[in-house]
């Protein structure tokens, strides 16, 4: 597999497949509901590789402002889309999945640096705004 992101806000950032390592989409609901329970979250976990060679306004290093923008800023909020990528013969190259969430805001962000593999590695974690969770799409 391989995976792409974009996040566009007032800048679009693009990570493309040699950055991005991993993607885990979840729905999460209370466990102790007893019927369908209207609080729902979705969130979006993305991790990828630091490379050497990004330049000082290098994607990641926007991601890393863009988590620290103030909840009261229109800027907080962002569309994020994930493209998850086939590498299996008959299907090479074609999307396997893809991941729109319209209103992302940024839970965490960490980046973790390790001589074992190269620069290192960064994680971001993304949740869709609670009153726009039905605007989420998946693709194929």
């Amino acid at each position: 597999m391989a995976f792409t992101l974009t996040v566009k806000g007032a800048e679009t950032l693009e990570f493309g497949k040699t950055m991005i390592s991993s993607a885990n989409l979840a729905v999460d609901t209370p466990d102790d509901s007893m019927a369908r329970s209207t609080d729902v979250a979705i969130t979006l976990h993305v991790s990828g590789k630091l490379l050497s060679d990004e330049a000082k306004n290098s994607p990641t290093s926007k991601l890393f402002e863009w988590s620290n923008t103030p909840a009261t800023s229109s800027d907080a909020y962002r569309e994020v889309t994930v493209s998850v990528i086939t590498n299996t013969d008959e299907l090479k190259g074609a999307p396997f999945r893809e991941i729109y969430l319209p209103n992302a805001f940024v839970v965490d962000y960490s980046e973790n640096y390790s001589e074992l593999r190269g620069v290192g590695e960064f994680s971001i974690i993304l949740r869709q705004k609670a009153d726009k969770v039905t605007d989420v799409k998946v693709n194929k």
